[in-house]
C-alpha cells in the first residue's frame, strides 16, 4: 500500500509542474506582444477643425458671434446645454431645445447629440 500512495504523490507534483510550464508559457507570449506595440505619439489636431468658422445669426446667440473653431463651437454649445438644463433627464443623449436653439436644430423640439452637431455644421461657413 505505501508503494501506491508514492505514486499518487509523485502524480501530482508532476501535474502542478505542468500547469507551472503552462504558465509561464502564457507569460512569455504576453510578453513578447507587449514588445512589439509602438510607442504611444500624441496625436496631431486636424487642421479643418481648428479652422475658425463664422457662426450664422441664429448659432451666434448662442455660441457668440466671433469666429470660432469648431471645436470651441461644441464646447460652448455644451457649456450652454448643461447651464440651462437641457438634456432630457431619462435619456441623456437626448437634448431638448429651447427658444434659442430650436433654429439651430431646424426647428426640432428635441435631437440627439450625435444629430445636435451636424445641425450645427449647418450654420457654419
Amino acid at each position: 500500500m505505501a508503494t501506491k500512495k508514492k505514486s499518487s504523490a509523485k502524480k501530482k507534483s508532476s501535474s502542478k509542474r505542468k500547469s507551472a510550464k503552462r504558465g509561464s508559457a502564457k507569460r512569455k507570449t504576453a510578453s513578447k506582444s507587449r514588445a512589439k506595440a509602438k510607442p504611444k505619439t500624441k496625436r496631431k489636431p486636424n487642421a479643418a477643425f481648428m479652422k475658425p468658422m463664422q457662426p450664422s445669426a441664429s448659432l451666434s446667440a448662442v455660441v457668440g458671434s466671433n469666429p470660432l473653431p469648431r471645436t470651441e463651437i461644441t464646447k460652448r454649445l455644451w457649456a450652454y446645454i448643461k447651464r440651462r438644463g437641457l438634456q432630457d433627464s431619462k435619456n441623456r443623449r437626448m437634448i431638448n431645445a429651447d427658444d434659442a436653439l430650436r433654429p439651430v436644430f431646424g426647428g426640432k423640439r428635441q435631437v440627439s447629440m450625435f444629430e445636435m452637431t451636424k445641425l450645427v455644421n449647418k450654420h457654419l461657413s
